[in-house]
């Protein structure tokens, strides 16, 4: 069950959950009838929705997947998972177009690109499926709503505020993203980059590097920032991948304890690294949350409960009512510390 919980240094309450396995299918479930009647609210609506997260194996999108399938299944709904190994601009698209080819009512995605899964998109608008991005945007025109897990200014600012504390707010300090076309990833690492001019002039940012969301690549990226910034005092990584990486690399090398490291990263990947001393703090949204309103926005579309205009509000479960914003997006929250204290009361 969730359970609100508080930060104790930026006070933004969130709810934490405990993932369940996800079974990533091949194709969309299908109970006789392809979908058609689900039994649900939605009368005859075609309540059958399909998570295409960046790629598979991802222990983020394990959870945000987990909680998708949560809310599919409250409201009556078919649920299943697709998507790619590896997390390129392009490797999104044939899953696209075979849900659309299977008749989905609705595709929740986050994109590897703003762009390049775009025309894809638009075929399936254009064969009736609704079309919400979580986590990662397209372009708006792409899609019919966007699942924003935080303001990108308040995700920038808590990373920002988290590595200058633990860094004595001066030294070399270097970013470790994702693929170098997330769209979040960049918004952030911009805002990252003026919060820093702006706030803390006495933090050098030396370099951006990118891990591909890969576990390896992520790890070798880590040495290599130590390797050619011999004072490099921390490490910030907006990814759960990378930042995982980046601590498994720290926590059996001479930086531990030398070289501050931060970002977003899930409980369950990160608390060794806490309890053991690499990691002071991290900051996160809960995800399994993020892919539960994802999942209930795309029934309110379906339903046509909404159209995505701003200003229209639909009721998201457990999680309440919900207001979609301008350029069509909808924000789950703010973002949340953790730490030694709390950690452990998580299971995500």
């Amino acid at each position: 069950m969730f359970t609100k919980q508080r930060s104790r240094r930026f006070g933004v309450a969130i709810t934490a959950a405990a993932a369940a396995t996800v079974l990533a299918l091949t194709g969309c479930a299908s109970s006789g009838d392809g979908g058609g009647d689900s039994g649900g609210d939605g009368g005859d609506a075609n309540l059958s929705v399909t998570f295409l997260p960046k790629n598979l194996g991802n222990p983020y999108f394990d959870t945000s997947s987990a909680g998708g399938q949560e809310a599919v299944e409250e409201f009556g709904g078919e649920f299943a998972e697709v998507g790619p190994t590896e997390a390129s601009p392009t490797s999104q698209v044939s899953f696209i177009q075979t849900a659309a080819q299977q008749g989905v009512g609705a595709l929740v995605v986050s994109a590897n690109d703003p762009e390049a899964i775009c025309d894809a998109l638009d075929e399936a608008s254009g064969a009736g499926v609704k079309v919400v991005t979580f986590d990662s945007d397209t372009n708006p025109e792409c899609r019919d709503l966007f699942i924003n897990q935080a303001t990108a200014e308040g995700i920038a600012k808590v990373q920002v505020d988290l590595i200058a504390e633990q860094i004595g707010d001066e030294g070399q300090v270097a970013v470790l993203s994702a693929s170098a076309n997330a769209t979040n990833q960049n918004a952030w690492i911009e805002m990252m980059e003026e919060e820093l001019a702006a706030s803390h002039p006495d933090i050098e940012l030396v370099e951006v590097v990118y891990g591909d969301d890969d576990d390896q690549t992520s790890f070798d990226k880590t040495a290599a920032l130590l390797q050619t910034y011999p004072e490099l005092k921390g490490i910030i990584s907006p990814t759960t991948v990378g930042i995982a990486a980046a601590a498994r690399y720290l926590s059996t090398s001479e930086y531990q304890g030398q070289v501050a490291l931060t970002g977003l990263g899930t409980p369950n990947q990160m608390r060794e690294y806490v309890e053991d001393g690499t990691v002071t703090a991290f900051a996160l949204w809960n995800p399994a949350d993020l892919g539960y309103l994802a999942a209930y926005a795309a029934q309110a579309l379906i339903t046509g409960e909404i159209t995505g205009e701003e200003g229209d509000t639909f009721e998201a479960g457990k999680l309440g009512s919900y207001e979609v914003g301008a350029d069509g997006t909808v924000l789950l929250g703010d973002p949340y510390v953790f730490d030694a204290d709390n950690i452990g009361d998580f299971d995500f």
